[in-house]
């Protein structure tokens, strides 16, 4: 059986918790919580629930490198 390491798995992910990433992208934890998760943060891309609890943390390069292409590319 042949395995190989995608870019995924090689990569160490940044987890946040919302007041931290309310921190890095300078909008309030409450505009996080209502109106980016699950419209433009989704859970499984942007953000996970370890142990399937109710903490929510968030995965900085995702959402950096999403912030960036919508900016270059106007979406």
């Amino acid at each position: 059986m042949n395995f190989y390491l995608t870019e995924v798995d090689i990569v160490a992910h940044t987890y946040l918790t919302t007041e931290e990433l309310s921190d890095r992208i300078k909008y309030d934890v409450r505009t996080i919580r209502e109106r980016l998760k699950d419209s433009v943060l989704l859970e499984g891309v942007h953000y996970l629930r370890p142990f399937g609890g109710r903490k929510i943390l968030f995965i900085w390069e995702t959402i950096e490198k999403d912030m960036r292409q919508a900016s270059l590319y106007g979406l």
